[in-house]
């Protein structure tokens, strides 16, 4: 380990760069992770990050101790008021890591995806990418102009799911899916109102599931490239749920029918 004292140190300012910057992560193909669940978890699936950051006064807590000891190589020490003016969360949060953002290889779709169009709230991308997750999705798949999978709020808000599924950006989705429907899969898009009731439209095979922003919805060509329209079924009055509340809605009743069979 590391001990650093100076905010000059060229792996604090790559890491200072990257945390503030979407354009500098998406140029490096790399991402920060905050906190020792994330990090933990990053390690556990993909080996050491390039540089490990700790504030001194984390270094009390067992899982940041152990991972700046177990990447002691890696590992850069600072004082706890140079890490507070690195980490977007608070100082208390002790530890970042700098990692390559993982890039999947190109792979056949899988049975159960999950389509992101235009997604552009990252608190939201990171609640999907966590439902998928949890439901078992094998991969999900984002459009142009969605939030960036590895910046730090959606990293934040999937809580380690981008390491339990393929993440594949700016992909073009009617082409996608067109493919997909060749290869006898179904592309299910949801719609806030006009689709066949969620409940009522089996979705225990090869199953492409679709979601738009909250404010337009999915593009005309992509909803025309789906087999099916759903709708989640809402009391009187109610408009549409946020968007990645429909998809833990959506995503789940798939669960529940697959689970069924």
């Amino acid at each position: 380990m590391q001990r650093i004292t100076s905010r000059h140190n060229p792996r604090l300012k790559e890491a200072a760069r990257l945390l503030a910057s979407a354009r500098d992560r998406r140029k490096a193909g790399k991402c920060v992770l905050e906190g020792e669940h994330l990090v933990g978890v990053y390690a556990d699936r993909h080996g050491a990050p390039e540089v490990l950051i700790a504030a001194e006064d984390a270094l009390g807590r067992s899982a940041v101790r152990e991972l700046t000891e177990r990447f002691a190589e890696r590992a850069l020490i600072v004082p706890t008021r140079l890490f507070a003016e690195l980490a977007v969360l608070p100082a208390a949060v002790g530890l970042l890591a700098v990692v390559a953002a993982p890039r999947p290889a190109a792979t056949p779709p899988g049975d159960f995806c999950l389509l992101l169009e235009g997604v552009q709230d990252p608190g939201n991308v990171g609640s999907m990418l966590r439902s998928a997750a949890a439901a078992g999705v094998t991969q999900v798949v984002l459009s142009p102009h969605c939030a960036f999978a590895w910046s730090p709020k959606v990293l934040r808000a999937g809580q380690g799911a981008h390491f339990h599924v393929e993440i594949h950006e700016e992909v073009e989705l009617s082409a996608w899916a067109t493919a997909y429907r060749s290869g006898g899969g179904e592309v299910v898009a949801t719609v806030a109102s006009g689709g066949a009731s969620l409940y009522a439209t089996p979705l225990v095979g090869r199953v492409a599931l679709a979601i738009g922003n909250e404010g337009a919805g999915l593009s005309p060509i992509l909803l025309a490239v789906a087999n099916r329209h759903v709708t989640i079924p809402m009391a009187s009055g109610a408009e549409s749920l946020n968007a990645a509340a429909a998809a833990a809605v959506c995503l789940f009743e798939c669960v529940r029918q697959r689970t069924r069979v």
